[in-house]
């Protein structure tokens, strides 16, 4: 068993992640880290710590952290703070998700429940492989990508940095994806997407700026 964790992020995404490190029993004791003065003492019977100024004396009580922020670049940032400041960051797994011992998963990155990830398939750090999502052989995403729940990505596809793809989405095979594109919950993209942009629809088609 390792020594603490501490759960960046007591939003509903870090209850998942909360929930799924008490299931695996791989951590001596769990808290959660957070700066919003409204939220109670405990949730789910977890402490929830709020005083961020002392980092360095809570890594020695919880020497792991998971990241758990939606936003792609907020995640991003905050992994970086956390690795800067020693902490140590697992890759966090739900034991019903299927990862091929051929995969690679950067860390920190986290793989939720009843998701996949098939053979020769390369995560990022820091990327939330969310409920049900399947990630096909060969994929490569870069850091802090999030695929939403129920995305389906075919073989080969590429999606780099702190891209956002949302609900049900799917991603032809070899499709290349750039960096902070947010795609539409349920759409289908089938050809390539450039960096920053915003696409919806089946198929995926950039929005204009009435549309967002």
């Amino acid at each position: 068993m390792n020594s603490g964790l501490l759960i960046v992020g007591a939003g509903g995404h870090g209850r998942v992640i909360a929930d799924i490190a008490l299931q695996s029993g791989d951590w001596s004791q769990v808290a959660f880290l957070d700066k919003d003065g409204d939220l109670p003492s405990e949730i789910l019977g977890i402490p929830v710590l709020k005083a961020i100024e002392d980092l360095a004396h809570l890594r020695i009580k919880y020497p792991h952290a998971a990241v758990a922020v939606g936003q792609c670049s907020r995640r991003m940032r905050l992994i970086d703070e956390s690795s800067a400041l020693g902490f140590q960051l697992p890759v966090i797994r739900h034991p019903s998700a299927v990862v091929s011992r051929y995969a690679n998963i950067g860390p920190g990155s986290q793989i939720l429940a009843m998701s996949v990830v098939n053979a020769g398939a390369r995560i990022g750090a820091g990327c939330i492989i969310n409920t049900a999502a399947t990630v096909d052989h060969d994929c490569d995403l870069g850091d802090c990508v999030h695929l939403s729940p129920g995305v389906h990505l075919a073989g080969g596809v590429r999606i780099a940095s702190c891209s956002w793809i949302g609900i049900g989405a799917s991603v032809r095979e070899n499709c290349r994806i750039g960096r902070e594109v947010t795609v539409g919950a349920g759409a289908a993209v089938v050809s390539d997407v450039d960096d920053g942009l915003t696409v919806a629809g089946v198929p995926a088609r950039q929005l204009t700026r009435s549309q967002e």
